[in-house]
């Protein structure tokens, strides 16, 4: 029955997610979920599956990664009644700062999180919008291991499962939640 469920939830939410074909660049279909964000009904059913997820995992702090992981990380992190910590892209925090370096298919980019965002032993849930080839969510989690964090678990709304993002992630020892998939380019 909750597989059934689980089945009824992620169809749900994947039929409110819009692609947009040839962008940022030719031949790539990004996965836009401001639709799914848009509306109430469709966007309450979103955070209520994690929170549910999470309710009963003991989580001490939610992290969500840059940009769009900090739209459902904080709401969760709200209903969870825990913190949220921001894994910011290189610049863009004011304190001290920790660094990860991380490839992309083309060069490099570096998350970084403030030193003092978690203290040893904290449990966390890393939220992202997507799973890609899994370069920023690794990097985050690194980022919180380096701190001292537990992670509970890495949690995306999308996997892209061709890209093989969510297999580097499991690879690497981080057990990961996605509510849906989409499979082909």
């Amino acid at each position: 029955m909750a597989e059934l469920q689980h089945l009824t939830y992620a169809d749900y939410i994947k039929a409110h997610i819009r692609t947009v074909s040839d962008w940022p660049q030719p031949g790539v279909q990004f996965r836009d979920i401001t639709p799914l964000l848009q509306d109430p009904k469709s966007f309450r059913v979103l955070v209520d599956i994690f929170v549910h997820r999470y309710m009963d995992q003991r989580v001490d702090m939610v992290a969500g990664l840059d940009a769009r992981g900090f739209i459902l990380g904080s709401v969760v992190a709200y209903e969870l009644n825990v913190g949220f910590v921001p894994i910011r892209k290189k610049g863009k925090l004011p304190f001290t700062t920790i660094a990860e370096q991380y490839e992309l298919e083309y060069g490099s980019a570096t998350v970084e999180v403030h030193a003092d965002a978690c203290t040893p032993g904290q449990r966390f849930v890393v939220i992202d919008d997507l799973i890609a080839t899994g370069g920023t969510m690794t990097a985050g989690v690194k980022l919180l291991r380096r701190l001292g964090a537990d992670i509970v678990e890495a949690g995306a709304i999308v996997d892209l499962p061709e890209l093989g993002g969510s297999q580097v992630i499991r690879d690497a020892g981080i057990p990961l939640f996605t509510v849906c998939d989409f499979a082909g380019h």
